[in-house]
């Protein structure tokens, strides 16, 4: 079945077993654009909330909308501006090992991380910050951790009023997440590469693909 709107088919009634989440969103055909969630992600995003069951629950009747989700256990994620935080994001992918999920919301991009990176990273910018002469080319990155939740887009890879949507989408039950020192890599090679891109961004930022089988 295809919810209206949506490209990616949910089945709302799969056959449970112990180890499969309640509720099962294929992801779409090509393994290089992963904007949908698979079942294995479900459960992962699912196992960062306090009531695992109430949201997969939630995710059965609703798997278009988006869920809040505590940070600080399962992931933490660094928030960038959209601009900026695409080129971290190019930067990982085309000289890195690739990174986690990513999701937009509200103009910022939501960068799924090793947990506690949010503890970390701030004071790895600011000794950053001595030695680079492009420490004002890095925005104020928001670090969320321990205490904090973020919200994350719906399952089906669709867009909200809100602008939230998954750019690289959990595929895995165990997704590798960058630490504090890869995203202050990506951060400061973003930078460094700000001053060689035109003014005038592509006009589809959205169409690149990232091949997620490269970080496996």
């Amino acid at each position: 079945m295809l919810l209206p709107g949506r490209s990616c088919p949910v089945f709302p009634q799969p056959r449970r077993t112990a180890r499969s989440p309640a509720v099962h969103v294929d992801v779409m055909s090509s393994a290089q654009n992963v904007t949908c969630v698979s079942s294995d992600g479900v459960s992962w995003l699912a196992s960062a909330g306090t009531y695992p069951r109430s949201t997969l629950a939630l995710w059965r009747e609703r798997p278009d909308a988006p869920v809040v989700l505590p940070c600080g256990t399962v992931f933490d994620v660094v928030s960038a501006p959209a601009v900026f935080g695409r080129r971290m994001l190019d930067r990982l992918w085309d000289e890195g090992a690739g990174s986690g999920p990513v999701a937009v919301f509200r103009g910022r991009m939501l960068l799924f991380v090793a947990p506690g990176t949010a503890q970390r990273l701030p004071s790895l910018l600011a000794w950053e910050e001595w030695g680079s002469q492009r420490a004002q080319e890095v925005p104020p990155l928001l670090c969320h951790g321990t205490g904090d939740a973020v919200t994350v887009p719906p399952l089906t890879g669709g867009d909200t009023p809100a602008g939230a949507r998954w750019l690289v989408a959990p595929d895995t039950r165990h997704p590798w997440l960058p630490g504090p020192e890869v995203i202050l890599w990506a951060a400061v090679r973003a930078a460094r590469s700000a001053v060689r891109i035109s003014i005038f961004p592509p006009a589809d930022q959205d169409a690149k693909v990232y091949d997620v089988s490269r970080r496996r």
